[in-house]
């Protein structure tokens, strides 16, 4: 098997090919490596790649795969990291230069899962400034390129991971999601990326956004892969207050057994309203085959949708204030001026606008539970539009890229992007799925049951 085929497997695929002795994991990450090296200048999705120490990794997975001894699921899988994950020994920068000279003493829970599991971490990904954006515009270590089109942002916060992931730089990446930083990069990159339950997944060593709506979650080319990965980094954390104690099912086995008869419902309200217009054909025809495979589809209302997106900025943004503060106090102005921007505007949302948002969260977990009584999932197109241009700017596109998804933040219910068709000018488009609290499994099998009819997820971007 050549180099460049191997950077196109699934994790799947390439976990079965190791255990199977059929591939090592030495020349999986070398031409994971070879794949970083030949596409950077064109993608810039990593700030740190961890060369050396990603392959002195894999020669020690190799000899305990020759032994018969296997970590984990990903024994011999490289990952990529969101540049938010303490690495030790390894600079966290959180894409900013203010963290440039940050070098953590421990790894972050859900890293130490990873290297448990067997992945090989290849390197910190590229990201929107302390994640605090949707394009992934990174005025310190430059813009993410969107591998369907360099001219276009990769989507933010997690840029980095999605480009990285879309190419075969790394098969799987994690990423945070504060506002829909896993699934809008995912959706204008083609991949899919799941944002798990609110504390599904521990955050202990991972650098906040908004400790209250923060996510972590796996990014990889299928759902399939994402479980694979879920499956590594969730459950308890004793040292992680918001990690939940909620039982962790066996997600692989969550895959199987179809749709036929899940109810899907289909918001009325601002989900689909001010879409581009290939965005929503593309994505209807998506619930066409989602009702093929057997699932009901029921138009449904989402009771206060309207205060929502509020209600998120009025959490979000004072959050984020609070973890920066005592720093930008003394160094505003070594902050990006789009973050920058955001932080001054935070300094001036009261504080009865604050704890009114936290009174709306709980109006609307409420509302939408009795909702959930009466559907399985909810679908919507993961974003509005597809990729814009790097030179577009970042404050009006962000405003739009975060519209379907940060409800789910505020809720903190499960949803995923899964890559639904292209337009006709080759981009990317995304289908949201959204559970039940807990019930990530549902969203898998969803998707999983999706990409066995279907091929988007297995296009891969006109890069050499």
């Amino acid at each position: 098997m050549k180099a460049p085929d191997l950077t196109h497997l699934t994790v799947a695929e390439a976990a079965s090919l190791i255990r199977e002795g059929e591939l090592s994991p030495i020349d999986l990450v070398e031409a994971a490596l070879e794949r970083i090296k030949a596409l950077e200048p064109h993608l810039n999705a990593f700030i740190t790649v961890m060369g050396e120490q990603a392959l002195a990794t894999a020669k020690v997975l190799a000899q305990e795969a020759a032994l018969g001894h296997f970590r984990g699921p990903l024994h011999g899988i490289p990952v990529g990291l969101k540049d938010l994950f303490f690495t030790k020994g390894v600079p966290t920068t959180a894409g900013s230069p203010l963290l440039a000279d940050h070098i953590p003493e421990e790894d972050a829970t859900v890293v130490a899962r990873l290297r448990q599991a067997g992945a090989v971490i290849v390197g910190k990904l590229n990201l929107h400034e302390f994640a605090l954006g949707a394009t992934s515009n990174n005025p310190h270590y430059g813009p993410v390129r969107n591998p369907w089109d360099t001219q276009r942002v990769a989507g933010g916060s997690s840029g980095g991971s999605a480009a990285a992931v879309a190419v075969g730089e790394c098969l799987a990446a994690l990423g945070t999601d504060t506002g829909g930083s896993i699934r809008i990069p995912s959706s204008l990159c083609g991949i899919t990326g799941l944002k798990p339950t609110y504390g599904r997944v521990s955050l202990k060593g991972v650098i906040p956004l908004s400790w209250s709506l923060d996510h972590v979650g796996p990014m990889a080319s299928t759902a399939q892969d994402c479980a694979l990965l879920l499956q590594a980094i969730a459950g308890p954390d004793g040292q992680d207050p918001t990690c939940a104690s909620t039982p962790v099912p066996d997600y692989l086995a969550a895959l199987q057994g179809g749709i036929k008869g899940l109810r899907i419902g289909v918001p009325k309200e601002h989900f689909w309203q001010g879409l581009d217009g290939e965005v929503e054909e593309v994505a209807r025809h998506a619930l066409e085959v989602m009702a093929e495979l057997g699932a009901t589809l029921l138009e449904v209302s989402l009771p206060y949708i309207e205060v929502v997106p509020q209600a998120v900025v009025s959490i979000m943004l004072p959050e984020a204030l609070a973890y920066h503060l005592p720093r930008f106090r003394q160094q505003a102005d070594c902050y990006g001026s789009d973050v920058r921007l955001r932080l001054e505007m935070a300094s001036l949302i009261p504080a009865v606008q604050h704890v009114q948002a936290q009174r709306v969260r709980r109006l609307v977990v409420e509302a939408w539970q009795e909702l959930f009584r009466e559907i399985d999932l909810l679908a919507t197109p993961t974003t509005p539009i597809t990729a814009p241009t790097i030179e577009e700017g970042d404050l009006e596109a962000t405003l739009i890229l975060i519209r379907n998804t940060n409800p789910f933040n505020l809720t903190g219910q499960p949803a995923i992007s899964i890559p639904c068709g292209f337009t006709r000018k080759g981009m990317p488009v995304g289908l949201q799925l959204v559970g039940r609290w807990w019930e990530e499994g549902t969203l898998l099998r969803a998707a999983h049951a999706f990409q066995q009819v279907t091929t988007w997820h297995r296009r891969r971007p006109p890069l050499p």
